[in-house]
């Protein structure tokens, strides 16, 4: 899940983050001569884990040698009741054998001891451009500056790679620990239910007022409750901007961001998509960039090559507005007493609109 970067208040100084990085390293990798670690440098984007992306030396036999490592460490400030950092790193090493391009992981370090956060550290995908989030990639960045015929390829990639996440066997991959019995029966409750505890959570932070929108999704979507015909693993922040793609071609080479990943019904990927495509467009008053399929295209591209049927679309859409709509709550207060955000802006207000456009504005 990604937004505007910040500073993380618990980050030592950068020599002192470096040395400890690596002496850490050091002990992890004895048989490496000479070992140095380059300045952690804070990734472009991403607010939901601080990313640092840094260069590791050493000597083999008098020959140097290096490697591009990323580190990975929670936000200073929680966007979720239950952000979990080994959560998301047993993910991505399940993930790490399947066909998905996932980054390779190295280690995880739940000793906050050593650098003042838990952290993990895994490979980084070199070489390679992805789609803005902010400003929008209908207007700047890679997506905005391809041909129409590549914006086409970097989209039903998106689709494909989606296609490609709910083809996996979720059970062999051992993620059955993504199951939350406590928030209910089966998946969607379960997923309905803990976004209610989500976002009476987020509601009780200071200074959050009520939210009667939001509040309403929560009840239309346990009066609308169905039954999925498909469970699958849900990649949860499914877009475009959390794929590497190749400068040329654009094939796939990464997949990234699996904080939010959970068990659920396979149309709310391509539902969380199609949203953020309404926030970047419709929301902003923007046209989408020639080349971009419609909304139909898209659920035919992915009942195609799929052959799971779109039937729900709607309800995953609000599941969706809601989902965004929580951690935006306190990000939208961190921004605006620091100073980043106009008064006028409002994020959450976007997900409203687009809520009560799918559910109506009479209470259920």
């Amino acid at each position: 899940m990604t937004a505007p970067a910040q500073a993380h208040a618990d980050t030592p100084e950068p020599s002192l983050l470096t040395k400890q990085l690596a002496d850490w390293l050091r002990e992890r990798l004895p048989e490496r001569h000479g070992l140095a670690v380059s300045e952690p440098r804070p990734a472009e984007r991403g607010m939901s884990t601080d990313t640092r992306h840094f260069t590791l030396t050493w000597e083999d036999d008098g020959e140097p040698r290096s490697e591009r490592l990323v580190l990975r460490r929670p936000p200073t400030e929680p966007l979720l009741p239950d952000y979990d950092l080994a959560r998301q790193f047993r993910i991505m090493r399940a993930l790490e054998d399947t066909p998905l391009p996932v980054p390779r992981t190295r280690w995880l370090e739940s000793d906050a001891s050593v650098i003042g956060t838990p952290f993990y550290v895994m490979d980084e995908i070199s070489h390679c451009v992805t789609a803005s989030d902010f400003p929008t990639y209908h207007v700047f960045g890679t997506y905005f500056e391809a041909t129409p015929e590549g914006r086409e390829t970097m989209w039903r990639r998106c689709v494909e790679t989606i296609a490609d996440v709910h083809a996996l066997d979720w059970r062999q991959l051992g993620l059955s620990f993504l199951e939350r019995p406590e928030y209910g029966d089966d998946p969607l409750e379960q997923q309905v239910n803990y976004l209610d505890h989500c976002l009476r959570w987020a509601l009780a932070q200071e200074s959050e007022g009520p939210q009667p929108v939001l509040e309403r999704a929560v009840a239309w979507l346990k009066e609308h409750r169905y039954t999925p015909e498909h469970i699958t693993l849900c990649w949860g922040d499914s877009r475009m901007s959390n794929i590497l793609y190749s400068p040329a071609g654009y094939e796939v080479r990464g997949v990234l961001d699996w904080e939010i990943a959970f068990l659920g019904d396979h149309e709310s990927d391509l539902a969380w998509m199609l949203f953020l495509e309404w926030m970047n467009t419709v929301a902003g008053g923007i046209a989408p960039a020639d080349g971009t399929p419609s909304r139909e295209e898209t659920v035919r591209h992915y009942e195609e090559i799929t052959d799971l049927p779109v039937r729900h679309l709607r309800y995953n859409e609000v599941l969706a507005a809601l989902l965004l709509a929580i951690p935006l709550l306190g990000i939208t207060r961190r921004m605006r007493a620091e100073g980043q955000l106009p008064a006028e802006a409002d994020p959450v207000l976007h997900c409203c609109l687009r809520i009560t456009e799918l559910i109506g504005s009479e209470s259920v």
